[in-house]
């Protein structure tokens, strides 16, 4: 079973961020994990997580996106971020999105993938725990409160 903690680093949690687009909320994730993790490219990073969102869109609704692609790394890794100002994701309800979860898993690990993304859609399925993560009030509270949710969604 995928750990959450093994999946997002505290130097991978960012509060409010200042993005103005979806683009520009990707470029800041994939350079998060760029330098969280050395051997990712954020420029590889970004143009995977960008051909991912032109088959369709990450945005899951009410406020929310979980951008996720294959690439090249050992075990699936996350950047969690908050926005400054939503920004639009193209989502089937039309809400902008100001929470996401980017999710980066090896190409060759399936199940490790979709298990993370059922976990995340739990988390943030849950009308209650988005609005504990929109009222943090720093990285820290932001990565607390989202791990303390993900742990009472254990399968």
């Amino acid at each position: 079973m995928l750990e959450m903690e093994s999946l997002l680093s505290p130097d991978c949690v960012c509060w409010r961020a200042d993005a103005k687009s979806r683009k520009q909320a990707l470029d800041l994730a994939a350079g998060m994990l760029a330098r969280a993790h050395p051997q990712i490219s954020a420029h590889a990073l970004l143009r995977a997580l960008m051909e991912r969102e032109r088959l369709g869109s990450t945005g899951i609704g009410e406020g929310v996106a979980i951008p996720h692609c294959r690439h090249e790394c050992s075990r699936p890794l996350g950047v969690l971020m908050s926005l400054a100002q939503p920004v639009n994701f193209d989502t089937d309800d039309g809400e902008p999105v100001d929470l996401l979860f980017v999710l980066v898993a090896p190409r060759d690990k399936s199940k490790a993938h979709l298990d993370a993304l059922a976990r995340l859609a739990a988390v943030f399925g849950d009308e209650r725990e988005r609005r504990r993560l929109r009222s943090a009030a720093s990285a820290e509270a932001l990565g607390e409160r989202f791990f303390a949710a993900a742990r009472q969604r254990r399968p």
